[in-house]
């Protein structure tokens, strides 16, 4: 035993010795080390999700619907979060799983049926004043007929839709109570690429859910009016319009959109500033609605190539590639191929700044544009004129024919009539008046209009019913639906599939 010993202390002599020797090479690059960053310990979001949450809020919208009119929605609350996610991308709602099959018509008149109310979607939203204002994403609410908003102690209340403005997404809806907890308003200027921030929201329809994740890019072009952040927080269907806050408890954006190809958070979501969707609510709450300026025209990008070719230092403004015959560019002055490289004393960067701007400024100014042409500058004056509203399909109150029956695929359909045709700048088409079968359980409704039937132009109704007793009675069929503003493509399967 002692043997023993004596060889393991003459070991540990030796490794000692050996790691003394190595010490003034390791000491040697303490300073080197010493002079990396430290190591900044990740952030504990306990204390910021207690403090905010409360102010976070549930949205459910429904709607009412006839028996056998079919809807956005389907009975149960499986769906809904998958209903709301279908609207925001596809423009049409998901495809509903088979119901038991109702009465044929067979042309018969029935009875008067009373609406039920159906679920339609789910979303979230943040309260902003004490007095019950609430932002959340015009998508969310859009086309509802009622809208009910759950606060975390679960409270309850049927909220009314103050007004929606659907080029930004943004919407304010109003619940009637009092000292309501309310989150402040950060400013997105300041926020910096991987700052740490947080979402919290109704993912799935599951209330409350709070995810993490970094600033991933700021003023990320994806449409005319917003520059939108992107992050990598996890935001799924049923987060949108809940808010995005940063570490000092303030909102700096709206969750609005994800990136996907399978339907769910693939690492990339958006949301627009806050102060872009404050200056939208601001309007909402005066009038109900927003009001944008215009000057009339049709612009593209500046290259590299072309501004090297007019003698521009460098690759900036908004080439102007149409100017609206009558509209304020005209009366300007402004010409094809001019490029507006300064509005009111802003620079215009690259193209998309340009409807940001002109359209917050308000209609009826007197602007001075500062152009570039045949390779010299030059002023423009001009008045900015109002942008129109979004037009939107009438919603009209329609009876189906009583002697008209229900074609193959469940719909009775009629002609368009002129005013609509122009109204909505379509040539053909047919609108649904009544859908019940393999249509309804597709996810068609009432007021839909057909474009298309498989690859065939739908001109009118007649022709349309004509196409459908063509098809193959087991064979699935695709038509081109148009809902509102947005087209998509609806598989209908017949029965049995």
């Amino acid at each position: 035993m002692k043997t023993v010993f004596l060889a393991r202390s003459a070991l540990l002599s030796m490794l000692l010795s050996v790691a003394g020797a190595a010490l003034p090479t390791l000491a040697g690059l303490a300073p080197a080390q010493a002079q990396t960053a430290p190591v900044a310990a990740l952030p504990d979001f306990a204390d910021l999700a207690e403090k905010t949450g409360p102010a976070v809020v549930n949205i459910r919208t429904t709607e009412r619907v006839k028996p056998g009119q079919g809807g956005t929605g389907v009975p149960g609350a499986e769906d809904e979060e998958m209903q709301e996610f279908f609207r925001k991308f596809f423009g049409v709602p998901m495809p509903r799983q088979p119901q038991p099959e109702r009465a044929p018509r067979n042309g018969r008149k029935q009875s008067p049926q009373q609406e039920e109310e159906v679920p339609r979607g789910v979303g979230s939203g943040f309260i902003i004043s004490a007095d019950g204002f609430v932002l959340t994403n015009a998508h969310v609410v859009e086309g509802a007929d009622e809208v009910y908003v759950t606060l975390t102690d679960k409270r309850e209340f049927k909220a009314k839709i103050i007004g929606v403005d659907k080029r930004t997404d943004v919407a304010v809806v109003k619940i009637e109570g009092n000292n309501l907890p309310r989150l402040p308003i950060g400013d997105p200027s300041k926020l910096r690429v991987g700052e740490w921030v947080i979402a919290i929201g109704s993912p799935f329809g599951l209330d409350n859910t709070v995810t993490s994740g970094i600033i991933s890019a700021k003023a990320r072009d994806t449409g005319d009016y917003l520059p939108l952040i992107q992050t990598d927080v996890a935001v799924n269907p049923g987060n949108s319009g809940g808010p995005l806050i940063n570490l000092r408890g303030e909102v700096v954006g709206i969750n609005s959109q994800i990136y996907s190809r399978s339907g769910g958070y693939m690492g990339i979501s958006f949301a627009v500033p806050i102060d872009e969707a404050m200056r939208v609510a601001e309007q909402l709450r005066v009038s109900g609605r927003v009001t944008r300026g215009r000057i009339g025209v049709q612009i593209g990008e500046v290259t590299k190539d072309v501004a090297e070719s007019l003698g521009l230092q460098r690759a900036q403004g908004a080439l102007i590639q149409r100017v609206e015959p009558g509209g304020p560019a005209e009366k300007g002055g402004l010409e094809a191929g001019d490029i507006i490289l300064r509005f009111n004393g802003t620079s215009i960067e690259k193209s998309s700044d340009l409807p940001r701007i002109v359209g917050a400024t308000k209609p009826g100014t007197r602007s001075t544009l500062t152009i570039w042409r045949k390779g010299s500058n030059k002023d423009v004056s001009l008045t900015v004129a109002e942008l129109e509203p979004e037009k939107v399909a009438k919603k009209e109150e329609r009876k189906p024919k009583p002697e008209q029956a229900p074609n193959a695929l469940g719909l009775v359909v009629t002609d368009l009539s002129e005013a609509q045709k122009k109204e909505l700048k379509l040539d053909g088409g047919a609108v649904v008046e009544n859908v019940e079968g393999a249509a309804s359980r597709a996810g068609l409704r009432a007021g839909d209009i057909i474009l298309r039937l498989n690859n065939n132009d739908v001109k009118d109704a007649k022709q349309f019913n004509g196409l459908v007793t063509k098809l193959e009675p087991k064979k699935t069929v695709v038509v081109l639906v148009r809902r509102g503003e947005a087209s998509q493509f609806v598989p209908i399967r017949p029965n049995g599939q």
